[in-house]
């Protein structure tokens, strides 16, 4: 599955399929939420959110090019990505983009 931030992919004919997406909240569990605080009083990346965020970001992408193959689709144009607190310590990622299908 060929996944595009543009809105077109060079020399493709698209066939738009509709909206796709997928989303996903995470959590750290209080013992790391609890180390990273205190990385906040002495500066620095906070690693273990970090990883959160990105296996988020992996599993929101997966879910949406799920949605994506069950349309029939041969890419995503148009990917994006947002994310939102949902509550402290948590945090919500979603992927979206259309699926389309390449015009022979």
């Amino acid at each position: 599955m060929l996944l595009v931030t543009t809105d077109y992919i060079a020399g493709k004919e698209l066939e738009m399929l509709g909206m796709v997406k997928g989303s996903t909240i995470q959590t750290k569990h209080l013992g790391k939420d609890i180390t990273q605080s205190f990385k906040t009083l002495v500066g620095g990346e906070l690693t273990a959110y970090t990883e959160m965020m990105n296996d988020a970001r992996a599993l929101a992408t997966k879910r949406m090019v799920q949605e994506a193959e069950a349309l029939g689709a041969d890419a995503i144009v148009g990917v994006r990505y947002g994310s939102a607190a949902v509550m402290q310590a948590a945090a919500e990622v979603m992927a979206y983009g259309t699926a389309v299908k390449f015009r022979v």
